[in-house]
């Protein structure tokens, strides 16, 4: 990875969420605000640090989420009540931030 693309990011992962985002934004809006809700809940709580895991865990979201809607499914209906559940059964196998923080941690008191 170049220092360019350190700074600002790879353009081609900014495009795919770009235009993950637009699929967001023609959800109804209670899926809208699901996934809002959803990806705020990733970021607060240790979400994947990877894109090809984030793009993987929202695509994946986004597909479930356009189904739902064309089968006039509550979003309950696809996540479970425990919404919260879902989020962490979708980055069960992703590297986290939780992961990452817990690791750095290990490793500043291991030099001691």
């Amino acid at each position: 990875m170049s220092i360019f693309e350190k700074i600002i990011g790879n353009m081609d992962d900014k495009q795919e969420w770009k235009a993950m985002e637009k699929r967001a934004k023609a959800l109804p809006s209670e899926y809208h605000n699901a996934y809002n809700a959803i990806k705020k809940y990733m970021w607060t709580a240790g979400g994947p640090t990877d894109w090809k895991d984030i793009s993987r865990i929202f695509n994946s979201i986004l597909d479930l989420f356009e189904e739902g809607a064309a089968e006039g499914k509550k979003v309950t209906d696809l996540t479970g009540e425990d919404v919260a559940a879902f989020c962490d059964e979708l980055v069960k196998d992703a590297k986290t931030w939780k992961d990452k923080y817990r690791a750095k941690l290990n490793n500043t008191i291991g030099r001691d």
